[in-house]
């Protein structure tokens, strides 16, 4: 736990110990993968700017057996492509009722609460929170949200607070290796 602890801050043990049993990381997009902002051009393209130390721990844990799930009120192609290319075992868009995909996705995978962990940033995600062990909010999250998470990032949504959950989850599980990186 030193090692985490070096690079982002304080760990209680209870959420140090939570962290060995996740199975399960279940990932808001907008203001949590990526910054939040949508970028619309004239011609009606979205973009959206992606963090690859994000997307390293993403795919570090994904390697290491812990599914990863998208699950966004949006659809788009380029989150499709991003998570495929991440590693993302379950794509859910255009899903408002998070609560119901997550619990779907739960069931259908024999997955209890204590397995699965979310990060979030707004309202529409605490319907994750209720289904996961495990609460992150990013640190530039709604207030209320903050309030309902049991771990608040250092970092904020689309700079790094991904990957910084994915280094507690990797070093809980003895798969983190601050020098050489994942052992995957």
């Amino acid at each position: 736990m030193e090692n985490i602890e070096t690079l982002y801050g304080h760990v209680p043990a209870s959420l140090f110990d939570a962290c060995k049993s996740i199975r399960l990381l279940v990932l808001d997009v907008d203001g949590v993968l990526s910054d939040g902002f949508i970028y619309l051009g004239n011609h009606g393209e979205e973009l959206k700017a992606f963090n690859s130390k994000d997307g390293y721990g993403v795919k570090a844990l994904a390697q290491c057996g812990v599914d990863i799930a998208v699950i966004t009120g949006r659809s788009s192609d380029i989150v499709h492509k991003r998570m495929q290319a991440l590693n993302a075992k379950f794509i859910i868009q255009g899903e408002e009722n998070k609560y119901d995909a997550l619990k779907q996705l739960m069931n259908e995978h024999g997955l209890s609460t204590e397995q699965v962990a979310s990060i979030g940033d707004d309202m529409p995600d605490l319907g994750l929170f209720e289904l996961s062990a495990i609460k992150v909010a990013v640190s530039d999250a709604h207030p209320f949200v903050k309030r309902q998470a049991n771990h608040i990032t250092q970092l904020k949504g689309g700079r790094g607070a991904v990957r910084e959950f994915c280094d507690l989850v990797l070093q809980a599980k003895g798969l983190l290796n601050i020098s050489h990186g994942a052992s995957m």
